[in-house]
């Protein structure tokens, strides 16, 4: 089904029987993703007196309740109002839905006990490339991804210059396949997410920040077309379902 569409000055040609989805499902399991020291998430059936919400056991529909943690459970976007004393909704400032995207790989350098993604890697990976979007896949790409417990493992981080790089190339939207851009025991700092936002200045509250996503290997670096899906919770952060159509032209 190819399509073309406008896109700013430029005419995109993309398929659109052939989306390329990068979100980790959230599922009911301790093989579940998980980060931040809680809990699996809990799918349960509702209980009222003697009925149960559950078809095999003799309602009419199965009707579940849900408790999660966007940041902690899955793939998630989140606005500033993930680091503000002020209220911010990313429903509410995320407006727009397709966005330009660059898909790059990188492999995470020593630096001292962590490792990091660094100004030059990136300036690498994007080179003179005008994009809205980063999709950062880190290396090795393996499928323990998708059930990996992150807790205390010293994740991968970005480095604090360069999220300041990205915000200077123009990038509005950050996507990344850990899950979170800062590392895991900072003291607070939070100097990537700060960066990322200028939270020391004017907010750039229309950016956001999509981290626990999968990029398959299937997937290849380059040019592609975003869409980034949210479920519209009034909420700082919200489970989200990014996805890819490579850029055909």
């Amino acid at each position: 089904m190819l399509t073309t569409i406008q896109y700013n000055s430029r005419k995109l040609q993309i398929d659109l029987s052939k989306p390329l989805d990068i979100s980790i499902p959230m599922r009911a399991s301790k093989k579940n993703v998980n980060a931040w020291y809680i809990d699996e998430p809990k799918i349960e059936a509702v209980k009222l007196d003697d009925w149960v919400g559950r078809v095999a056991e003799g309602a009419d529909v199965n009707f579940n309740n849900i408790q999660f943690n966007p940041h902690a459970h899955g793939t998630h976007t989140e606005c500033v109002g993930h680091i503000t004393e002020e209220f911010h909704s990313v429903n509410k400032n995320l407006k727009q839905f397709f966005f330009l995207a660059e898909v790059v790989s990188v492999a995470p350098e020593p630096e001292g006990d962590d490792t990091v993604i660094s100004k030059t890697q990136l300036q690498f990976a994007l080179g003179n490339k005008k994009r809205d979007a980063i999709v950062i896949r880190t290396l090795p790409n393996m499928k323990d991804k998708l059930t990996k417990h992150y807790s205390k493992t010293n994740w991968t981080y970005l480095k604090e210059d360069a999220v300041a790089y990205l915000v200077s190339k123009g990038i509005k939207h950050l996507l990344i396949d850990l899950p979170s851009v800062d590392k895991e025991d900072d003291g607070g700092e939070l100097k990537a997410h700060k960066a990322f936002w200028n939270f020391d200045g004017k907010l750039r509250k229309d950016c956001t920040i999509t981290e626990f996503i999968y990029v398959p290997n299937k997937v290849d670096d380059g040019e592609y077309l975003l869409n980034l899906q949210i479920a519209p919770f009034e909420n700082d952060a919200t489970p989200s379902k990014p996805v890819l159509f490579k850029v055909l032209e």
